[in-house]
Protein backbone atom coordinates (compact mmCIF):
# COMPACT_ATOMS: atom_id res chain seq x y z
CA UNK A 1 0.00 0.00 0.00
CA UNK A 2 1.21 3.50 -0.80
CA UNK A 3 2.36 5.35 2.31
CA UNK A 4 0.19 8.33 1.29
CA UNK A 5 -2.95 6.17 1.31
CA UNK A 6 -1.97 4.45 4.56
CA UNK A 7 -1.44 7.81 6.23
CA UNK A 8 -4.81 9.13 5.01
CA UNK A 9 -6.63 6.06 6.35
CA UNK A 10 -4.82 6.28 9.68
CA UNK A 11 -5.88 9.91 10.08
CA UNK A 12 -9.47 9.24 8.98
CA UNK A 13 -9.68 6.82 11.88
CA UNK A 14 -8.14 9.33 14.27
CA UNK A 15 -10.17 12.37 13.20
CA UNK A 16 -13.57 10.64 13.21
CA UNK A 17 -12.85 9.27 16.69
CA UNK A 18 -11.60 12.70 17.79
CA UNK A 19 -14.79 14.42 16.62
CA UNK A 20 -16.99 11.92 18.46
CA UNK A 21 -14.97 11.91 21.69
CA UNK A 22 -14.55 15.69 21.81
CA UNK A 23 -18.33 15.99 21.47
CA UNK A 24 -18.67 13.53 24.36
CA UNK A 25 -16.21 15.44 26.55
CA UNK A 26 -17.90 18.79 25.90
CA UNK A 27 -21.29 17.26 26.62
CA UNK A 28 -20.01 15.92 29.96
CA UNK A 29 -18.44 19.28 30.80
CA UNK A 30 -21.66 21.24 30.18
CA UNK A 31 -23.85 18.74 32.01
CA UNK A 32 -21.51 18.81 35.01
CA UNK A 33 -21.72 22.59 35.28
CA UNK A 34 -25.52 22.46 35.10
CA UNK A 35 -25.74 19.66 37.70
CA UNK A 36 -23.39 21.35 40.18
CA UNK A 37 -24.28 25.04 40.71
CA UNK A 38 -21.24 25.49 42.97
CA UNK A 39 -18.77 24.89 40.15
CA UNK A 40 -16.84 27.99 39.16
CA UNK A 41 -17.39 28.32 35.41
CA UNK A 42 -14.08 30.01 34.57
CA UNK A 43 -12.02 27.52 36.59
CA UNK A 44 -13.82 24.51 35.12
CA UNK A 45 -13.40 25.84 31.57
CA UNK A 46 -9.69 26.56 32.01
CA UNK A 47 -9.23 23.05 33.41
CA UNK A 48 -10.94 21.53 30.38
CA UNK A 49 -8.83 23.57 27.97
CA UNK A 50 -5.69 22.35 29.75
CA UNK A 51 -6.82 18.72 29.52
CA UNK A 52 -7.52 19.13 25.80
CA UNK A 53 -4.13 20.71 25.16
CA UNK A 54 -5.40 24.19 24.32
CA UNK A 55 -3.36 27.14 25.53
CA UNK A 56 -4.83 29.80 27.82
CA UNK A 57 -7.44 32.08 26.29
CA UNK A 58 -7.93 35.75 26.91
CA UNK A 59 -10.45 36.59 29.62
CA UNK A 60 -13.28 35.96 30.08
CA UNK A 61 -13.23 32.15 29.76
CA UNK A 62 -16.86 31.00 29.53
CA UNK A 63 -18.63 27.79 28.58
CA UNK A 64 -19.84 29.34 25.32
CA UNK A 65 -16.29 30.31 24.42
CA UNK A 66 -14.98 26.82 25.17
CA UNK A 67 -17.70 25.33 22.96
CA UNK A 68 -16.64 27.72 20.21
CA UNK A 69 -12.96 26.74 20.48
CA UNK A 70 -13.33 22.98 21.02
CA UNK A 71 -16.58 22.45 19.16
CA UNK A 72 -17.13 24.89 16.32
CA UNK A 73 -13.73 26.26 15.26
CA UNK A 74 -13.22 25.18 11.64
CA UNK A 75 -9.51 26.09 11.70
CA UNK A 76 -8.68 23.94 14.73
CA UNK A 77 -8.20 20.22 13.81
CA UNK A 78 -8.75 19.31 17.47
CA UNK A 79 -12.27 20.79 17.51
CA UNK A 80 -15.34 18.79 16.53
CA UNK A 81 -15.95 20.67 13.29
CA UNK A 82 -12.23 20.87 12.47
CA UNK A 83 -11.79 17.12 12.97
CA UNK A 84 -14.73 16.33 10.69
CA UNK A 85 -13.27 18.64 8.03
CA UNK A 86 -9.86 16.97 8.34
CA UNK A 87 -11.41 13.49 8.10
CA UNK A 88 -13.27 14.50 4.93
CA UNK A 89 -10.11 15.96 3.41
CA UNK A 90 -8.15 12.77 4.09
CA UNK A 91 -11.02 10.71 2.64
CA UNK A 92 -10.84 12.82 -0.52
CA UNK A 93 -7.22 11.70 -0.94
CA UNK A 94 -8.09 8.04 -0.39
CA UNK A 95 -11.24 7.77 -2.52
CA UNK A 96 -9.88 4.73 -4.36
CA UNK A 97 -9.46 2.81 -1.08
CA UNK A 98 -12.53 3.64 0.99
CA UNK A 99 -16.05 2.66 -0.05
CA UNK A 100 -18.48 5.04 -1.74
CA UNK A 101 -20.74 4.78 1.32
CA UNK A 102 -17.93 5.97 3.62
CA UNK A 103 -17.16 8.95 1.40
CA UNK A 104 -20.84 9.90 1.10
CA UNK A 105 -21.21 9.70 4.88
CA UNK A 106 -18.29 12.05 5.54
CA UNK A 107 -19.22 14.38 2.69
CA UNK A 108 -22.89 14.66 3.68
CA UNK A 109 -21.89 15.16 7.32
CA UNK A 110 -19.66 18.06 6.35
CA UNK A 111 -22.30 19.67 4.16
CA UNK A 112 -24.95 19.17 6.84
CA UNK A 113 -22.98 20.97 9.54
CA UNK A 114 -24.23 24.53 8.83
CA UNK A 115 -27.91 23.54 9.11
CA UNK A 116 -27.29 21.53 12.28
CA UNK A 117 -25.39 24.42 13.86
CA UNK A 118 -28.29 26.78 13.11
CA UNK A 119 -30.71 24.29 14.70
CA UNK A 120 -28.45 24.00 17.74
CA UNK A 121 -28.75 27.75 18.32
CA UNK A 122 -32.48 27.17 18.88
CA UNK A 123 -32.50 23.72 20.52
CA UNK A 124 -29.26 23.94 22.49
CA UNK A 125 -25.73 22.72 21.82
CA UNK A 126 -26.49 19.25 23.24
CA UNK A 127 -28.53 18.52 20.11
CA UNK A 128 -25.47 19.34 18.00
CA UNK A 129 -23.25 17.00 20.05
CA UNK A 130 -25.83 14.21 19.78
CA UNK A 131 -25.98 14.63 15.99
CA UNK A 132 -22.16 14.46 15.73
CA UNK A 133 -22.08 11.27 17.78
CA UNK A 134 -24.76 9.70 15.60
CA UNK A 135 -22.93 10.62 12.37
CA UNK A 136 -19.64 9.23 13.70
CA UNK A 137 -21.46 6.04 14.68
CA UNK A 138 -22.85 5.76 11.14
CA UNK A 139 -19.33 6.19 9.77
CA UNK A 140 -17.99 3.50 12.10
CA UNK A 141 -20.76 1.12 11.06
CA UNK A 142 -20.16 1.71 7.34
CA UNK A 143 -16.43 1.21 7.86
CA UNK A 144 -17.02 -2.13 9.55
CA UNK A 145 -19.55 -3.23 6.93
CA UNK A 146 -17.88 -2.13 3.68
CA UNK A 147 -14.09 -2.32 4.09
CA UNK A 148 -12.05 -5.42 3.39
CA UNK A 149 -9.92 -6.54 6.31
CA UNK A 150 -6.69 -5.69 4.52
CA UNK A 151 -3.87 -3.24 5.27
CA UNK A 152 -6.13 -0.25 4.72
CA UNK A 153 -8.55 -1.51 7.36
CA UNK A 154 -5.66 -2.11 9.77
CA UNK A 155 -4.34 1.45 9.42
CA UNK A 156 -7.79 2.97 9.90
CA UNK A 157 -8.54 0.86 12.99
CA UNK A 158 -5.04 1.56 14.33
CA UNK A 159 -5.70 5.31 14.10
CA UNK A 160 -9.12 4.94 15.69
CA UNK A 161 -7.71 2.87 18.57
CA UNK A 162 -4.81 5.22 19.32
CA UNK A 163 -7.16 8.21 19.34
CA UNK A 164 -9.63 6.34 21.56
CA UNK A 165 -6.94 5.67 24.17
CA UNK A 166 -5.92 9.32 24.12
CA UNK A 167 -9.45 10.71 24.33
CA UNK A 168 -10.65 8.27 27.00
CA UNK A 169 -7.63 9.29 29.08
CA UNK A 170 -8.53 12.97 28.58
CA UNK A 171 -12.17 12.27 29.49
CA UNK A 172 -11.03 10.62 32.72
CA UNK A 173 -8.68 13.54 33.35
CA UNK A 174 -11.62 15.95 33.33
CA UNK A 175 -13.14 13.83 36.10
CA UNK A 176 -9.92 13.80 38.15
CA UNK A 177 -9.60 17.57 37.91
CA UNK A 178 -13.25 18.00 38.90
CA UNK A 179 -12.72 16.20 42.19
CA UNK A 180 -14.17 12.80 41.33
CA UNK A 181 -17.71 12.86 42.75
CA UNK A 182 -20.23 10.07 42.27
CA UNK A 183 -22.56 12.22 40.08
CA UNK A 184 -19.51 13.00 37.96
CA UNK A 185 -18.84 9.29 37.42
CA UNK A 186 -22.48 8.79 36.47
CA UNK A 187 -22.34 11.52 33.83
CA UNK A 188 -18.99 10.28 32.55
CA UNK A 189 -20.14 6.66 32.14
CA UNK A 190 -23.25 7.80 30.31
CA UNK A 191 -21.20 9.98 27.99
CA UNK A 192 -19.16 6.90 26.98
CA UNK A 193 -22.30 4.87 26.30
CA UNK A 194 -21.11 2.65 29.14
CA UNK A 195 -23.78 3.15 31.79
CA UNK A 196 -26.02 0.14 31.09
CA UNK A 197 -23.05 -2.17 30.45
CA UNK A 198 -21.42 -0.98 33.67
CA UNK A 199 -24.61 -1.68 35.66
CA UNK A 200 -24.83 -5.22 34.29
CA UNK A 201 -21.15 -5.83 35.03
CA UNK A 202 -21.05 -4.49 38.60
CA UNK A 203 -24.69 -5.04 39.60
CA UNK A 204 -25.29 -1.34 40.17
CA UNK A 205 -22.35 -0.69 42.53
CA UNK A 206 -21.15 2.78 41.58
CA UNK A 207 -17.92 3.93 43.19
CA UNK A 208 -14.55 5.29 42.09
CA UNK A 209 -12.80 1.93 42.09
CA UNK A 210 -15.35 0.12 39.92
CA UNK A 211 -15.88 2.98 37.46
CA UNK A 212 -12.14 3.53 36.92
CA UNK A 213 -11.57 -0.23 36.66
CA UNK A 214 -14.28 -0.54 34.01
CA UNK A 215 -13.12 2.35 31.81
CA UNK A 216 -9.43 1.48 32.11
CA UNK A 217 -9.23 -2.32 32.34
CA UNK A 218 -12.39 -3.97 31.02
CA UNK A 219 -11.51 -6.43 28.24
CA UNK A 220 -14.99 -6.62 26.70
CA UNK A 221 -16.10 -2.97 26.55
CA UNK A 222 -14.66 -1.53 23.29
CA UNK A 223 -14.19 2.02 24.62
CA UNK A 224 -12.03 0.98 27.58
CA UNK A 225 -8.36 1.94 27.46
CA UNK A 226 -7.20 -1.66 27.71
CA UNK A 227 -9.47 -2.83 24.88
CA UNK A 228 -8.29 0.01 22.61
CA UNK A 229 -4.61 -0.66 23.41
CA UNK A 230 -5.12 -4.37 22.68
CA UNK A 231 -6.77 -3.58 19.32
CA UNK A 232 -3.96 -1.19 18.35
CA UNK A 233 -1.38 -3.81 19.32
CA UNK A 234 -3.15 -6.44 17.20
CA UNK A 235 -3.20 -4.08 14.18
CA UNK A 236 0.53 -3.39 14.50
CA UNK A 237 1.25 -7.12 14.79
CA UNK A 238 -0.69 -7.88 11.60
CA UNK A 239 1.04 -5.06 9.70
CA UNK A 240 4.44 -6.67 10.37
CA UNK A 241 5.29 -9.90 8.50
CA UNK A 242 6.10 -12.86 10.72
CA UNK A 243 9.68 -14.02 10.35
CA UNK A 244 11.54 -17.29 10.36
CA UNK A 245 14.73 -18.13 12.29
CA UNK A 246 16.73 -15.01 12.93
CA UNK A 247 14.00 -12.79 11.46
CA UNK A 248 11.77 -10.19 13.17
CA UNK A 249 8.76 -11.90 14.75
CA UNK A 250 10.73 -14.88 16.08
CA UNK A 251 11.86 -13.03 19.19
CA UNK A 252 10.18 -10.02 20.75
CA UNK A 253 8.71 -7.36 18.49
CA UNK A 254 10.27 -5.58 15.56
CA UNK A 255 9.01 -1.99 15.76
CA UNK A 256 9.15 0.86 18.25
CA UNK A 257 5.38 1.33 18.04
CA UNK A 258 4.77 -2.26 19.15
CA UNK A 259 7.13 -1.85 22.10
CA UNK A 260 5.48 1.37 23.25
CA UNK A 261 1.95 -0.04 22.96
CA UNK A 262 2.96 -3.32 24.60
CA UNK A 263 4.54 -1.61 27.59
CA UNK A 264 1.46 0.58 28.09
CA UNK A 265 -0.90 -2.41 27.87
CA UNK A 266 1.05 -4.57 30.31
CA UNK A 267 1.46 -1.57 32.64
CA UNK A 268 -2.34 -1.46 32.93
CA UNK A 269 -3.04 -5.18 32.76
CA UNK A 270 -0.88 -6.18 35.71
CA UNK A 271 -1.77 -3.36 38.11
CA UNK A 272 -4.50 -3.72 40.70
CA UNK A 273 -7.47 -1.38 40.48
CA UNK A 274 -6.59 0.18 43.85
CA UNK A 275 -3.13 1.08 42.52
CA UNK A 276 -4.66 2.70 39.46
CA UNK A 277 -7.02 4.78 41.60
CA UNK A 278 -4.15 5.92 43.81
CA UNK A 279 -2.04 7.02 40.83
CA UNK A 280 -4.85 7.88 38.41
CA UNK A 281 -3.55 11.31 37.39
CA UNK A 282 -0.06 9.89 36.72
CA UNK A 283 -1.46 6.90 34.80
CA UNK A 284 -3.61 9.14 32.59
CA UNK A 285 -0.72 11.51 31.84
CA UNK A 286 1.40 8.48 30.92
CA UNK A 287 -1.28 7.22 28.52
CA UNK A 288 -1.40 10.59 26.76
CA UNK A 289 2.40 10.49 26.35
CA UNK A 290 2.14 6.93 25.05
CA UNK A 291 -0.30 7.99 22.32
CA UNK A 292 2.01 10.81 21.22
CA UNK A 293 5.01 8.46 21.12
CA UNK A 294 3.09 5.78 19.21
CA UNK A 295 1.93 8.33 16.66
CA UNK A 296 5.55 9.42 16.05
CA UNK A 297 6.75 5.81 15.82
CA UNK A 298 4.00 4.83 13.36
CA UNK A 299 4.76 7.88 11.21
CA UNK A 300 8.46 7.04 11.06
CA UNK A 301 7.80 3.40 10.25
CA UNK A 302 5.02 3.50 7.68
CA UNK A 303 4.44 6.99 6.31
CA UNK A 304 6.32 9.06 3.78
CA UNK A 305 8.92 11.25 5.39
CA UNK A 306 9.70 14.42 3.48
CA UNK A 307 12.44 16.88 4.25
CA UNK A 308 12.52 20.56 3.52
CA UNK A 309 13.67 21.50 0.03
CA UNK A 310 16.67 23.81 0.00
CA UNK A 311 16.27 26.22 -2.90
CA UNK A 312 19.60 27.25 -4.42
CA UNK A 313 20.01 30.31 -6.61
CA UNK A 314 20.77 29.56 -10.23
CA UNK A 315 24.33 30.04 -11.28
CA UNK A 316 24.87 33.13 -13.36
CA UNK A 317 26.73 32.42 -16.59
Amino acid sequence: MLSRIAESLYWIGRYVERAEDTARILDVHLHRMVADPWVDEATACRSLLTVMGVGPLEQPVTANRVVGVLGLDEENPSSVVGALAAARENARGARETISADMWECLNSTWHGLPAVRRRAEQQGVHAFFRWVRERCAVMAGLTDATMSRDEGWLFLVLGRSVERVDMTARLLSTHVRAGGSIPSWLTLLRSCGAWETFLRTYRGSLDDRYAAEFLLLDRLFPRSVFAALSRAEACLRELEPSGGPGQPGRTGVSTDAQRIIGRARTGLEFRAADELIGDLAVVLAGLERTCSQVNDAVSRRYFRQTSAVAWLPEAVA
